[in-house]
């Protein structure tokens, strides 16, 4: 169904929430009623209506309403599997906007319509996501790819995630210090995502570091079509993950896909210390001879030296050996601090290094088959075990650098997708070193 209108002032967006609450509020009565009559009903029809709804209404309301169910998607220890396999159509499959729309959104930027800049301009959406939707066009006999977000997304952002934030209050179980420390780093990034200038010159800084990596491409920018709100590039052929996985893709061309895309992260976070912060599978492009495009630079996490340096550290077996060290590390990245008592600060420790060992696994390896499936359930788990930790749970204070949400995001959800993918890949080959490290006071210095 294509939207014609997309609620833009504080009250009109309030407003869907409060009618999506009362929409909830009737499915949880239906339930009970229900329940009255049959004691042993489980909640799966209770999820799948409430998941439907709230979907819905940030489906109609797009911006960063629709991104945070986008993000909690790729949570799976997070939601019941009814709300992640609904917010998944968040990745590129949402309502598309109108043709009025469209043109509206051309003419206040260019000063002309789609038709009279394009030879061919396709008013349907090939692809809809939370932040903007792309058509297909063409110009002097090539075939574009054009981008045009949503009026009053980069407007809304701000009151959009006051509205949000006590939903995310109770689904992630974080005290408010810590929550608010993360939607204030969600909103960063997001006011970057809708600038597509910025994404413009991001892609072109990226996909030129990166375009030596094998079986990886990248499209081409037209700037002079371009804008803060309409970005075109050439088109790219290819498949989003689901559908190339339906061709049945042999395990070579499955590895070839994974070992791209493991390089390409290797090589953005440990060499440009910038790295593509959006790895879900409606931002890349599949081929079935193996090859690997990578799309939509809008979110875009740069890593502080210091924060890089006491991340990585704990990769290190040298360092996993050194109590006095991890302490540092561990007050150094607020996921502990002195007013623990030693017993927390223990359970604590225990709890993050079990996590740390188990993601630094493909790192540790010359090669890593992702297609475990045990490995992935194991992430999972233990992340749903930490999440209900009581010292984590009752602290007043925020756990963890807010540079942690974007990071820890980017590696689960590579992991995720090579795990779907069943792709083996050469982990242990790279161009970089993880570096020894002298701790002094808050300082982490390579050596």
């Amino acid at each position: 169904m294509e939207q014609s209108k997309i609620p833009s002032t504080k009250v009109e967006r309030a407003m869907r929430f409060v009618k999506t609450g009362a929409q909830i509020g009737g499915n949880y009565i239906k339930h009970y009623s229900k329940k009255l009559v049959d004691p042993n009903l489980s909640k799966e029809e209770l999820h799948e209506d409430n998941a439907t709804d709230v979907y819905n209404a940030l489906s109609e309301l797009k911006g960063s309403a629709l991104k945070v169910a986008q993000m909690l998607s790729m949570e799976k220890n997070i939601l019941p599997r009814q709300y992640t396999n609904k917010f998944q159509l968040a990745q590129y499959n949402a309502p598309p906007l109108s043709g009025p729309l469209i043109v509206q959104t051309f003419t206040k930027h260019f000063g002309k319509s789609p038709q009279q800049l394009f030879s061919t301009f396709n008013m349907k959406a090939c692809n809809a996501a939370s932040i903007g939707q792309v058509h297909e066009a063409t110009l002097n006999g090539k075939k574009l790819a054009v981008k045009i977000q949503y009026p009053g997304v980069a407007d809304s952002i701000k009151s959009d995630l006051k509205i949000v934030k006590p939903i995310a209050f109770r689904l992630l179980s974080m005290n408010e210090k810590e929550l608010e420390k993360y939607i204030k780093e969600v909103e960063s990034k997001l006011l970057e995502e809708t600038d597509y200038e910025l994404e413009y010159q991001r892609s072109i800084e990226i996909s030129e570091a990166c375009k030596h990596i094998p079986n990886l491409f990248f499209t081409q920018y037209y700037p002079e079509l371009s804008g803060k709100r309409v970005l075109t590039m050439d088109w790219m052929d290819g498949l989003h993950l689901d559908d190339f996985l339906k061709t049945n893709p042999s395990q070579e061309d499955r590895n070839k896909i994974g070992q791209a895309m493991w390089d390409f992260y290797d090589m953005q976070v440990h060499a440009l210390k910038s790295v593509h912060a959006d790895p879900h599978p409606g931002n890349f492009l599949l081929r079935p001879n193996g090859e690997l495009g990578v799309i939509d630079f809008g979110c875009v996490k740069e890593i502080p030296a210091d924060f890089y340096h006491n991340y990585f550290a704990l990769l290190i077996p040298e360092l996993l050996e050194e109590p006095g060290v991890i302490r540092k590390i561990m007050l150094q990245q607020e996921i502990i601090n002195e007013k623990d008592s030693v017993v927390t600060q223990e359970k604590i420790t225990d709890a993050f290094m079990r996590m740390t060992r188990l993601l630094a696994t493909p790192f540790l390896e010359d090669t890593f088959d992702f297609g475990n499936n045990d490995y992935i359930d194991q992430i999972y788990a233990l992340g749903e075990e930490v999440s209900k930790m009581d010292e984590l749970k009752n602290s007043k204070e925020g756990r963890g650098s807010q540079h942690a949400l974007y990071i820890n995001r980017t590696y689960f959800g590579l992991y995720s997708i090579l795990n779907v993918l069943q792709a083996r890949v050469r982990t242990g080959e790279r161009n970089w070193k993880l570096p020894l490290m002298e701790f002094h006071g808050k300082e982490a210095v390579a050596l």
